[in-house]
């Protein structure tokens, strides 16, 4: 089978397109044909050495596909069956061992394509509007990069509950699909100065109830400073690099703040959760409450370049891999 594979961390040039033996399912896993594979930020924090792996290592963690061949053990599934999974190492190939445990079944009314999109970014949006903070009916929600991959589902899925969302994006196309998927006010941030004065103006100055953070970096400051009292800020990744380290201080000089850094395993880390937030998100898809966008689908040969368009923030939307 043909994988995208490093031997060491590095750029999206360290990623190589190479031939692997067919791997055979374990106890207690299935065999899958990979339809699309999901392209995220921590693929690139993985490939870059940021989070450390075992070398040589074939990228990727999430995906959907055909069951092909069931291991012993392995229950709950058919071949043939269609399911997707997320956190499964080695997606970015053509055939993939997932545990029965972590896989889910695909809806006949979802394609791969929409449950790849739907399923580490869904659930993770999904989890991070009714777990890490459950917004609510009429609060002002703070969305960065909202016209990306999980931003447009935070924006959707947040504006459903009944939230008020800013978004912030970089260009008037962005701004335009942040608006589509429900924001009733949009921010672009290359545009003005002081983006924690623009957020409290257009909230008569109390500041937002949440701030979603997938930035990090250089959008931290301005997170924190937008907040009003006994606010959140969710931090759920660093687009733009780490966030140095934080004087707990400064949360009680702003409000006595909230601040989190939640990542989406430990919120399917039992069947039940998994079984949950997948649910939710794919019953969401199947009735058009819960739009996914595919933004750019790659062959799996151009992996490369897929985190080079991630990485420059150039994209919209999911991006996927075809192998």
């Amino acid at each position: 089978m043909r994988a995208a594979q490093i031997e060491q961390p590095g750029g999206p040039e360290a990623i190589k397109i190479v031939e692997l033996d067919d791997p055979r399912p374990g106890e207690g896993a299935l065999l899958v044909q990979v339809a699309a594979a999901g392209v995220n930020f921590i693929d690139t924090y993985q490939r870059s050495g940021h989070y450390p792996q075992p070398m040589p290592y074939v990228l990727g963690l999430e995906g959907a596909g055909t069951v092909r061949e069931l291991g012993p053990g392995a229950s709950g599934f058919s071949v043939g069956d269609r399911v997707a999974w997320s956190g499964v190492p080695g997606s970015y190939a053509q055939l993939v061992t997932v545990p029965a445990d972590r896989a889910v079944r695909v809806p006949a009314e979802v394609t791969e394509e929409q449950a790849v999109g739907a399923l580490l970014q869904g659930m993770t949006a999904h989890a991070l509007v009714t777990s890490t903070y459950p917004v609510a009916h009429g609060e002002d929600v703070l969305v960065h990069a909202a016209a990306g991959g999980v931003g447009l589902l935070l924006t959707q899925l947040a504006t459903a509950r009944g939230g008020r969302v800013i978004g912030t994006v970089s260009t008037e196309e962005k701004a335009a699909l942040a608006r589509d998927a429900g924001a009733a006010e949009v921010i672009r941030y290359d545009q003005i100065d002081d983006l924690a004065a623009e957020v409290r103006r257009l909230t008569g100055g109390q500041g937002v109830a949440v701030v979603y953070d997938g930035v990090g970096k250089t959008t931290f400051d301005a997170s924190l400073a937008s907040l009003r009292i006994r606010g959140m800020l969710v931090l759920f990744g660093g687009a733009s690099g780490p966030v140095p380290p934080v004087d707990p201080q400064r949360l009680n000089a702003g409000g006595s703040l909230y601040l989190t850094r939640p990542t989406l395993f430990h919120y399917i880390a039992t069947r039940k959760e998994l079984e949950y937030h997948s649910g939710e998100v794919f019953a969401a898809v199947a009735d058009g409450t819960l739009d996914i966008r595919i933004g750019h689908r790659y062959p799996l040969a151009d992996a490369a370049k897929a985190h080079e368009d991630l990485e420059s923030r150039r994209t919209t939307g999911k991006l996927v891999l075809i192998p």
